[in-house]
Formats: C-alpha cells, structure tokens, sequence
C-alpha cells in the first residue's frame, strides 16, 4: 500500500543541521500524531543531540528518527518498564546526561507514564523543559466547533459501563467543554453513557488526525452514539469532545429568587444544589450567591 505524502516527509524537509550540545535535564519531546511533518525544528535539533531518547515504543519513535536521518540510542520507557528502569534514568540526569522522552504520538506525559518521570525528576531537582507540539486532544478541539474558552481534559474514561456511568457524574456540571480518548471497540458503548449522564449535549468524534483519513463527524450524543452502534467502530485514534450544558434561560433575579425561596426549608449546599440542577447555572456559581444571600440576611 502506498503511504501519504502528507505522513511521510519529502527529502527536502530531512535536517541536516548539526548536533548542538544540550543542558543536562529532562526534555519532552513532543511528535507528531499522525503526519510526520508536524514536529518542530527544536524537537529535531533535541532528539539529535540528546545522550539518550526514552521511548513508549522504540518501533514506532525509530520511523520518526529514521526519516529525518537522526542515529540516536533507543531506550524502551513505558507502563510494563517503568518502575524498574526509572532508578537508572534518574541516575542518569542527575549526573549530567540529557535525555529526550517522547510518546508513540503527541505530548509525553499527557496520559502515558512519563508524568512520573518528571514527578521524580522534579522531586530530586532534576531541570525538566517541555517542548511544545502536537497534541490530539488539542487539535479536536479546535477542529470541533465547540467552545474553546474552558475545557478539561479527563483522558480514557473507565472500560465497564457501571464505572465509566459513575465517573461521568464528576463532570457533569463542568461549565465547559469535555476532551475525552476513547478505543475504536468502545467508543459506542461510551457514547451511549455519555448521553445518559450528561444528557442532549454537541459531541464531536475526531479520529485519524492530521492523517489522509481524518474525520471529524458532529451531531448530539445520542445521534452519535446511534451512529456508531450501526457502522461498527471506526478505525484510527479517537478524541471525542463534549459540548458545555446548555444553560436555561433564567436570569439572576430568577435565580436569586429561587435560591431565597429555598433557604426557607433547606440548607445552603442543598439549596445550591437544586437550584443549580433547576436553572442549568453551574453548582459552583449558584452556591456562590446562595452564601452571600444568607450572609447579607444575618
């Protein structure tokens, strides 16, 4: 099968540049997600000059390295070696050494185990710096069409429906927007839940980003959810993005008034709470005004 010219870089975009000697630390090396191309002139300039590169998968890290003609020494860093190898990377840094970590895909450190890493390198004063680049989770959300303003990121959610329905419940009165990773063979299943705890919002299901088949397919949960029940589950990475609760129609007045009506019989915290599920304004906002109404009545 013939590969993309978008994920395979020509000759003319290899670096030849030369090796510049590194500060000793922990660099995060961000990758690209999918083309190739997208990987910054510092990321190259790092990943050649660096002692040594940890990497998710040696495999997939030695495509990228091959294609800008960069030798460098693989080391394998991921969730099965992590606890063994960490003592001797830490080691390592805190001699001297310069070392690269990258993910198979995107921004390390950002749902793999580098964080503990850079947990204990922090720890031990080890120098960390971040070079920034591609990441999935970003560029769905700005391909979405959802708001952008305020948004959290929560990674995979639980596999089992039962789980994953009962860690949806602390996002549900998130003001913003919902950035979520999802398996191909699960991602109805999911949709499904999502729907039912967060009810009638806009979703977006992003998946082979920066690929020759990229898609972004958008439409309520449920749609989606129905969607995806019918054609089976799709191929490539998946971001899914959940749109904000829509907000009521209430104004302040209103609400201040239901709050007043419902510090008659309940306690703030109660009160918030049921104004807040009522109006659609966030818990946080509603029990903000619930305390400074019960305040100002003392």
């Amino acid at each position: 099968m013939t590969r993309s010219s978008r994920e395979i870089p020509p000759e003319a975009s290899r670096t030849s540049r030369p090796a510049q000697a590194l500060e000793p630390g922990l660099y995060l090396v961000a990758t690209p997600i999918g083309n190739l191309r997208d990987i910054t002139l510092r990321a190259l300039d790092t990943l050649k000059s660096a002692d040594r590169i940890l990497a998710e998968d040696t495999r997939v890290s030695k495509r990228l390295l091959d294609a800008y003609d960069i030798s460098a020494k693989l080391q394998p860093y991921h969730d099965h070696n992590g606890e063994k190898v960490r003592p001797g990377i830490l080691a390592a840094l805190a001699e001297g050494a310069a070392i690269a970590l990258v993910s198979d895909a995107g921004t390390p450190a950002v749902s793999d185990p580098g964080y503990k890493l850079v947990r204990e390198a922090v720890a031990a004063g080890i120098n960390v710096y971040a070079l920034p680049g591609a990441s999935a989770a970003l560029a769905a959300l700005c391909i979405s069409g959802l708001p952008t303003d305020s948004f959290t990121f929560a990674g995979f959610p639980p596999p089992k429906t039962q789980a994953r329905e009962t860690w949806l419940e602390a996002y549900k009165s998130l003001p913003g927007s919902l950035i979520l990773f999802e398996g191909a063979s699960r991602l109805a299943d999911c949709l499904a839940s999502l729907a039912k705890v967060l009810g009638e919002r806009d979703a977006a299901v992003c998946r082979e980003l920066t690929k020759m088949h990229e898609e972004a397919r958008r439409g309520s949960l449920a749609s989606l959810a129905e969607h995806y029940a019918e054609a089976g589950p799709p191929r490539g990475e998946i971001v899914i993005i959940i749109g904000p609760a829509t907000q009521t129609s209430w104004d302040e007045m209103q609400v201040d008034e239901a709050i007043r009506s419902a510090l008659q019989d309940m306690r703030v915290k109660d009160a918030a709470a049921a104004v807040a599920e009522a109006s659609g304004w966030a818990k946080r906002d509603v029990y903000a005004r619930a305390v400074a109404l019960k305040d100002g009545e003392r």
